[in-house]
This record gives C-alpha cells, structure tokens and sequence, in this order.
C-alpha cells in the first residue's frame, strides 16, 4: 500500500484530505499515475498535529463532508470556504461551483473544540440545516448538521462527542 504525502513539505496526508495540515498546501485532486489503484493508509489529523496539552487546546476536529472531497479543521484554527486560492485553503474543492463566492463563509474551531461558520457576505447565502445565515454572525455547529453553500454545495458536519477529560474524572 502507498501513502501518500504532500507535495510540498513530504508529510503524511490522507486520501480524502484537501490541504495538508503540516504546512498548509493545496493538494491536487488526481493522484499521479500508479497511486489511483493503491488504497492509501488512513492518517489522522491527530497522528500528524498531537495538540499541546500544556495550552489547552482540544484535539477536536470538525470534519465537513462535502462532495469534492472532506474539508478538516482542527481546534485552535479557521478554514475559509470559497473559490478563490488566495482566500481559501480548500479552494480546489469549490472550482467548478461558480455559484460559491470566493471567499464564502468562515469556519473557526475554537481552542476548546467548540465550531462555528460565519457568512462571509457571500452573493448566495451561506444556510446551516435549512436557514439562511445573516452575514457576519458566528454560529453555532454540532454533529450532523446541514451546511449549504449557495443553491447546491451541501456539506455534512461530523464533530466528535466530547470525551471526559480524565484529570476531572480523577
């Protein structure tokens, strides 16, 4: 079996990752020659970023399951969702929807593991489970919602239940 790496730093990525989280890169969408057939080794973002304990922050990481391919986004940081490279880390997975803004909506992580997506005053809307976001106002995400781009980029959100921290538990 191949894994596969970045092509810019050499780290581990997973098959359906869109940018690597070592460095940040884009990652193309077609595997070269000879790695289509070979079924890559699944790798965590844990296994590639272990949080800082010392810091506080979760190791949570909401996942969005969209059709081009699973946006990660790991406590303590912000995934733009949009066309344009520049904007958004995860462009490539947005090209071909020409009714996605460039910069389209904001998705933030926080240090705790508490996710939110803002409308980033985008042309079509940005809607959570049916309802349309009003531009520049944080919401809430939980597993299992509905996150709409425009007429038809949907999304599913996977969050992992909290676990008990076993220092409380003690």
């Amino acid at each position: 079996m191949a894994t596969l790496t970045c092509p810019a730093c050499g780290k581990h990525v997973g098959p359906t990752d869109l940018i690597c989280f070592s460095c940040g890169a884009n990652l193309p969408r077609v595997r070269p020659p000879g790695e289509a057939e070979e079924e890559a080794l699944p790798v965590t973002v844990a296994q590639k970023a272990m949080p800082d304990k010392a810091r506080g922050i979760s190791s949570t990481v909401v996942r969005i399951i969209f059709p081009a391919g699973n946006v990660e986004v790991p406590a303590g940081t912000s995934v733009v969702l949009g066309r344009d490279p520049v904007e958004s880390l995860v462009a490539a997975a947005f090209e071909s929807c020409e009714n996605v803004s460039r910069r389209h909506a904001l998705v933030t992580v926080d240090d705790a593991g508490r996710a939110t997506i803002r409308d980033e005053n985008s042309t079509n809307g940005t809607f959570v489970n049916g309802d349309r976001l009003l531009p520049g106002t944080d919401v809430r995400l939980v597993d299992g919602d509905t996150i709409r781009l425009a007429a038809d980029v949907t999304g599913t959100v996977a969050l992992p239940r909290a676990e008990p921290d076993p220092a409380i538990l003690g």
